[in-house]
C-alpha cells in the first residue's frame, strides 16, 4: 500500500511546478497527487473548496486506516493551513509539510501592495499574501495534524535584496517559522529550487515516518 501525498503548488504556478517533487517522492514509494489551483488572479480562499474536493476524492479511495499527507510549496502551504482550519476531512490527514511558505505573510506582497492596481485588481492571490491578509485567514497554530516547515536561505533572486533579513529570494526565514510547528529546518537553497532537491525529498520522507526532519546529510 502506497502512502498518498497531495502536492500543492505556489503562487502563479501550476501542477507542472510540482512534477519533479512528485517523481522524486514516488521513487521513495509514495503516490503523488497533483492539483491545479487558481493562485494568481483569485484570492486564496477560492482555492480551499477545490483542494477540499481533491482531499475528499483521494480519501474515498483510502483504506480504513490509511491517511493522506499534504505538501505545499510557498503559497500552497498557506492553502493547506487554511484547509486544516475548515475541512470536514481533518481525520483523513496524516501530516503536512510546508516548503518556503510565508506563514507570517510576505514582505514582497506588502511592497507590491503599495501599487494598488497591481495587487488588488489583478493579482488577487498576491493580495492574500500580505501580512494583514494572512492574519485574517484565521489559521490555526495549534492543530491536531502535525506540521513541519522547511525554509530556504539562499537569496539568489533580485527581489530578495528588498527583504529585511535572511531569505530565499522571495520569503524570509522568519516568515516560514511559527509556534505551532512540530519541526522546522533551513536548507541552503532558493525559493524556486528548494522543492526540486533530493534533500527535500529525504526530509519529507523522514518527517512522515518520525514527525522530525532529523539531520541534513
Amino acid at each position: 500500500m502506497k502512502n498518498k501525498i497531495i502536492l500543492v503548488h505556489g503562487y502563479n504556478k501550476t501542477s507542472r511546478d510540482m512534477k519533479v517533487l512528485k517523481k522524486n517522492l514516488e521513487a521513495q514509494g509514495y503516490e503523488g497527487i497533483l492539483v491545479d489551483l487558481p493562485l494568481t488572479f483569485k484570492e486564496l480562499d477560492n482555492s480551499i473548496p477545490l483542494l477540499e474536493a481533491v482531499l475528499q476524492e483521494v480519501s474515498s479511495d483510502c483504506k480504513a486506516n490509511e491517511k493522506i499527507t499534504l505538501v505545499g510549496h510557498s503559497t500552497g502551504g498557506l492553502v493547506i493551513r487554511r484547509l486544516l482550519a475548515t475541512t470536514q476531512y481533518l481525520n483523513k490527514i496524516n501530516k503536512c509539510i510546508l516548503i518556503a511558505t510565508p506563514n507570517n505573510g510576505s514582505e514582497l506582497a506588502d511592497l507590491v501592495g503599495k501599487v494598488p492596481v497591481m495587487c488588488t485588481n489583478i493579482f488577487k492571490t498576491l493580495k492574500s499574501l500580505q501580512k494583514e491578509e494572512v492574519k485574517s485567514l484565521l489559521l490555526k497554530e495549534n492543530c491536531s495534524v502535525e506540521i513541519g516547515a522547511i525554509a530556504g536561505n539562499k537569496n539568489n533572486l533580485i527581489l530578495g535584496n528588498l527583504l529585511s533579513c535572511e531569505n530565499d529570494g522571495r520569503v524570509t526565514v522568519k516568515s516560514v517559522e511559527f509556534d505551532g510547528l512540530k519541526d522546522f529546518i533551513i536548507l541552503p537553497y532558493g525559493h524556486k529550487e528548494i522543492h526540486y532537491q533530493q534533500v527535500t525529498v529525504r526530509l519529507i520522507d523522514t518527517f512522515i515516518k518520525t514527525s522530525k526532519f532529523g539531520e541534513i546529510e
